[in-house]
């Protein structure tokens, strides 16, 4: 069966375009998470993590966009589901 898979790195880049899009910056989006600092966000850009899943529908919110419009997916190899 082939799933899909988060591409973490597109994931990245459609969150730092979404956010220039939206006109705000990187500490705007630090200000409105409560962030201490701004690396969490900047991990999200460079695809390094992901956020979590609250602050993922959170994300979309503050940006005006579906989940769908921040996520970007492959198809995976063929993945063998346990029984």
């Amino acid at each position: 069966m082939n799933l899909p898979v988060i591409d973490m790195v597109k994931t990245g880049q459609n969150i730092s375009r979404l956010r220039r899009q939206a006109g705000l910056s990187v500490r705007d989006l630090q200000d409105i998470f409560g962030f201490a600092t701004p690396q969490a966000i900047y991990k999200w850009q460079q695809g390094v993590a992901l956020p979590t899943i609250d602050n993922l529908v959170a994300l979309a919110a503050v940006l005006q966009v579906r989940l769908d419009d921040i996520l970007v997916t492959d198809m995976a190899e063929q993945i063998q589901l346990g029984a």
